[in-house]
């Protein structure tokens, strides 16, 4: 059984004594080399939760522990060492004139030694694909480039949990989907807690668990395919749904009904296939 890492409990946060509550009594748990994905529409409240896993941000109410350590002032630098976060605009964490420089600030600023930071560059630009580009300028990269050296600056420093805040929302289809498969292995790799903050529906069928957020509160929580059985539910929150979800709804309304809620083109294809055969 996993242990429990992360605790939101009854947390509220607004941004200023006159401002509405963009968090209202949240709660939740993650566990241990759990993927969640955090979802809703904008100003639903998921960044804010991602700030204040991180300590950028703490709760007006309410507390949250990481490792069992609830996170105030006192205690931000030790979580920073065990939460790490990956943002929309990589040029904003770039602090070095070449991908290795910036892999290894985080460490510098930690008193890692010279041969531990060389062995950790190595390997984390080795499981990100970048290995090749030591060198480079970071402003000479793609942007799906640039968010693989962000994410290998993060795991340099050997976090227990990886938040990516809309890490993908700048890059193009593909682009997302190369990131979204690095992400994945470098998950199982590392043995990672994952925490996805995102808008984009295809991206959350990988996680094991969705939280949806509305309006600083939490709508929904339950495994992906059971999110999205709630098609109309979904949209009337203004969340759309994948492409292979409102398909499958279709083929419904014309008397094909699947024995499942396909997430992906290969399960809708698996499904169709099944169907075929019995006919």
């Amino acid at each position: 059984m996993r242990k429990r890492l992360i605790e939101f409990r009854n947390v509220s946060f607004r941004y200023g004594d006159e401002q509405p509550w963009v968090l209202k009594n949240v709660s939740f748990e993650i566990y241990e080399k759990e993927w969640i994905a955090i979802i809703g529409h904008n100003g639903s409240g998921k960044s804010t939760i991602a700030k204040l896993l991180n300590g950028l941000l703490f709760p007006q109410e309410g507390e949250i522990l990481i490792g069992g350590i609830q996170v105030n002032e006192e205690t931000i630098w030790d979580i920073r060492k065990e939460v790490g976060m990956v943002f929309q605009n990589p040029d904003n964490q770039f602090v070095g004139t070449t991908v290795q420089d910036d892999v290894a600030f985080g460490m510098e600023n930690r008193g890692f030694s010279r041969e531990e930071m060389l062995h950790r560059i190595d390997a984390t630009l080795s499981a990100v694909g970048m290995q090749d580009y030591l060198l480079t300028e970071p402003h000479r990269l793609s942007g799906g480039q640039k968010q693989r050296v962000a994410i290998a600056s993060v795991l340099a420093i050997s976090p227990n949990v990886l938040i990516l805040d809309e890490a993908t929302a700048m890059l193009d289809p593909r682009g997302r989907s190369e990131i979204m498969r690095t992400v994945a292995d470098v998950q199982k790799q590392n043995d990672l807690s994952l925490i996805t903050i995102t808008h984009d529906l295809q991206e959350v069928v990988q996680a094991e668990r969705v939280i949806v957020m509305n309006e600083g509160e939490i709508w929904s929580e339950a495994a992906p395919r059971d999110i999205f059985s709630q098609k109309k539910e979904l949209t009337q929150i203004g969340l759309d749904v994948p492409f292979v979800a409102k398909l499958a709804e279709a083929l419904k309304e014309k008397g094909i009904s699947l024995t499942r809620e396909p997430l992906n083109h290969d399960e809708l294809l698996e499904d169709l296939w099944t169907l075929h055969s019995k006919t």
